[in-house]
């Protein structure tokens, strides 16, 4: 089992796309992190998926009692859709590849920059704050230290001596 923290704190490029995808070399908190942001991405998935209106208007506050508010709606369960496939194929290789922890958080740290180049491409106007522009500033600096955490070392190290049996 590897330890929690690093043991070494260099970073280790190379293990981003490990040469053996089913051996996790980092330390566990990355692992952890992986784990409980891919639940939050599951349930955000779902809500899209079957919500009513597709969480556009409950949650991301746009007015879709305007001229083709009900294809805001269908767009955003299509979104959700697309959203559970991803995290479902993330989710596979978070558990039957716990080796790829690093490029899973690489892809969960990509994501919200193409999304906000997408919205400053075609901005969407809101009536509040929606949550995910509002927690992508806690959650990218998250990412970002849980990737750098997943590319180092923290694998247990065996001592030249052994204790005393019990």
């Amino acid at each position: 089992m590897n330890t929690m923290l690093p043991t070494s704190w260099m970073p280790r490029p190379a293990g981003l796309l490990p040469s053996d995808p089913t051996r996790y070399g980092g330390p566990a908190i990355a692992y952890w992190i992986a784990t409980i942001l891919l639940v939050v991405i599951t349930a955000r998935s779902l809500v899209h998926l079957f919500s009513p209106d597709g969480g556009a208007h409950s949650i991301a506050t746009i007015d879709t009692s305007v001229a083709g508010g009900d294809n805001i709606i269908a767009l955003f369960g299509q979104w959700g859709a697309s959203q559970l496939l991803l995290v479902g194929a993330l989710w596979v290789l978070l558990l039957r590849y716990r080796g790829l922890v690093p490029f899973i958080l690489c892809v969960l740290l990509v994501e919200p920059f193409l999304r906000a180049i997408s919205g400053n491409l075609k901005p969407i106007v809101t009536l509040g704050t929606a949550p995910g522009a509002a927690l992508n500033w806690f959650a990218v600096p998250v990412v970002a230290v849980a990737l750098y955490l997943a590319l180092c070392t923290a694998e247990e190290r065996m001592s030249g001596h052994r204790g005393a049996n019990k």
